[in-house]
């Protein structure tokens, strides 16, 4: 009997530490200072090397890692996958937004006016019609029509702030504005933001990420909390971090509806749970860790650290 509960017990522990996440540090060539990552459906990760102007690309499985010039001056900072299956990123040195083509390393260059200089691009998603919606913490938010080439853009609600932006399952696409303290639903016909006040004031709304359901979770960076929107019901609920100091940066919600949130006060990625209101330092972290942005695909979370110099996969077990 002792025996058999011994072996219960340990196959207890078996089966937690299975399913506990695996932490990888993959390291990009020095000053890269990547900022943000996108994965790709071949299993390939893209990255933003932001301090030496160049899109990188990585090889999880060999560790390789190759890096493209973006041009003089460039400055990328947000990177995702377009429909067309193509890295799209957001240059704040170049003042436009880049289409860069996998197999031949062509670089398409969307400018932004001339009369909209230094916006200071951030982030960018894209709607369910194809079109590109990106935000510009020097107060703008815009939309590019990869058909048309066209560029359109707005001025954001009480000027500065727009940063992460991201569309739900159902095709809304919300953007969070840093200095302005709100979140704010585009109407993608029109163009138009209107705005949705959190009740903490001041709270520094930095990068907003939805679920499945298309409930929305924000990082409120100023306020040390995450939040979470109900859009149907108009409603809000908000969990302080731990610690003396947080600092709630990227924020990401994978499909099993774990969220995940890095903290710039304790320099640690975080993973929510939801449910039980829990947060849990994400084990295998090796020093401190700034993580600017995280993305994901199926039993994978990446990050870029641009403190480090290096990209971080955390791997979830089943």
């Amino acid at each position: 009997m002792f025996a058999r509960t011994l072996l219960l017990v340990f196959l207890v522990w078996a089966c937690g530490a299975a399913a506990a996440p695996a932490w990888t540090a993959f390291p990009v060539p020095e000053g890269s200072g990547p900022h943000d990552v996108a994965p790709a459906a071949d299993g390939t990760v893209w990255f933003t090397a932001q301090a030496a102007g160049k899109l990188g690309r990585l090889d999880p499985g060999t560790g390789r890692v190759d890096e493209f010039s973006l041009g003089p001056g460039s400055a990328p900072h947000g990177v995702i996958l377009g429909p067309d299956g193509a890295p799209w990123v957001t240059d704040g040195g170049l003042n436009a937004v880049l289409r860069f083509d996998p197999g031949t390393h062509a670089i398409r260059r969307f400018p932004l006016p001339a009369n909209r200089p230094n916006a200071n691009l951030n982030t960018a998603t894209f709607d369910r019609a194809g079109r590109l919606w990106f935000t510009g913490q020097n107060g703008v938010y815009g939309q590019v029509d990869p058909q048309s080439g066209a560029v359109r853009v707005w001025d954001a609600p009480r000027g500065p702030g727009p940063y992460g932006i991201a569309t739900t399952r159902s095709g809304a696409v919300y953007f969070a504005s840093l200095a302005g303290g709100y979140i704010a639903r585009i109407d993608t016909g029109s163009g138009a933001a209107r705005v949705i006040e959190p009740p903490t004031p001041r709270q520094g709304a930095r990068r907003v990420w939805p679920d499945a359901r298309g409930t929305l979770w924000v990082s409120e960076f100023h306020a040390g909390q995450i939040a979470r929107f109900e859009p149907e019901e108009n409603a809000w609920r908000a969990w302080r971090l731990p610690g003396t100091d947080p600092q709630p940066y990227a924020i990401y919600v994978d499909e099993r509806g774990t969220v995940w949130v890095s903290d710039f006060g304790a320099g640690a990625l975080l993973r929510f749970d939801p449910a039980s209101g829990r947060f849990d330092r994400v084990a295998g972290q090796a020093g401190e860790t700034w993580i600017r942005q995280l993305l994901g695909r199926p039993g994978e979370v990446w990050g870029a650290d641009s403190a480090h110099d290096r990209l971080i996969r955390v791997s979830e077990g089943e």
